[in-house]
C-alpha cells in the first residue's frame, strides 16, 4: 500500500510540473495587467486527485488537507498559476513528510503490511499443523502494537498483562477489548511454554482472527 502511495505521490507532481509548464500569460480582466495563468479544467482534476490522495494518506481531519484547501483560496486578484505555486508548495511538503515516515498514517500503513504478513505466516503454520509457533507468531504481533499503543500514550512498558490493564484504564478500549487480549495473551503463553495440551487448532484460529480484529482497529 505505501508503494501505492509513494507512486502516486510522484505521478500527481509530475502532472502538476506538466500544468505549471503550460503557463501562458494573458490581460487580467480585474488589473488589466499581463498576468500567468494555466489550464482552469487541468488545475481542477488535479485539485481533486491530490485531495483524494491527501485524505487517504493523512486522514480527512489532518492539518495537511486543511492547509491545501487553505492554498486553494485565491488572495486578492490572485491568477490561478499563483495558486498553483501555493498549492505546489503543501502538496511537495506533505510528499516529503510521506516519504520521510514522519505522518503517523505512513507508520500504521507499513505496520499493516508488516503484521499482516506475519498473521497470514501465523495461519500457514496453523494450517500446516504448528499450531505452538502460529500462535507465537501472533503473540508477537499483540504485544508489539499493545506497546506501540503505549507509546502513543505515554505510558511505560512492561508485562503484557499490566500494559492491557493500563491501556483499558487510559480509555485505549473498553473492558470487553481488554478481556479479549488478555485470553489472547493466555493462548501464546501457553505455545511459548510448551504447554500444548492447553490450546487447539480451534484455540489458535480464534487468537489470529482476533489478532486481526484488534490490527483493523487500531491501525485504521
Amino acid at each position: 500500500m505505501t508503494k501505492l502511495f509513494e507512486k502516486r505521490f510522484s505521478e500527481l507532481e509530475e502532472q502538476l510540473e506538466a500544468i505549471a509548464a503550460s503557463k501562458t500569460s494573458a490581460t487580467s480582466p480585474m488589473t488589466g495587467a499581463a498576468s500567468t495563468y494555466v489550464d482552469q479544467n487541468a488545475l481542477l482534476n488535479w485539485k481533486v486527485k491530490a485531495k483524494t490522495l491527501l485524505i487517504n494518506t493523512c486522514g480527512e481531519s489532518s492539518q495537511q488537507l486543511v492547509s491545501f484547501i487553505a492554498a486553494e483560496r485565491a488572495p486578492g486578484f490572485a491568477t490561478n498559476y499563483e495558486i498553483l505555486k501555493q498549492l505546489r508548495a503543501v502538496f511537495l511538503a506533505v510528499k516529503e513528510d510521506f516519504e520521510g515516515g514522519y505522518l503517523n498514517t505512513v507508520r500504521n500503513l507499513v505496520q499493516a503490511e508488516v503484521f499482516g504478513s506475519e498473521l497470514e505466516q501465523a495461519g500457514e503454520l496453523l494450517s500446516a499443523g504448528y499450531e505452538s509457533a502460529a500462535a507465537v507468531i501472533a503473540g508477537v504481533v499483540l504485544e508489539t502494537t499493545i506497546r506501540n499503543h503505549c507509546t502513543d500514550r505515554g505510558i511505560d512498558h512492561g508485562k503484557l498483562d499490566k500494559m492491557n490493564a493500563d491501556l483499558a484504564k487510559a480509555g485505549a478500549y473498553n473492558s470487553i477489548q481488554q478481556k479479549r487480549i488478555t485470553a489472547m495473551a493466555g493462548i501464546r503463553n501457553a505455545a511459548a511454554h510448551g504447554d500444548v495440551e492447553k490450546i487447539n487448532p480451534g484455540d489458535v484460529k480464534g487468537m489470529i482472527d482476533d489478532v486481526e480484529r484488534f490490527l483493523t482497529t487500531t491501525l485504521a
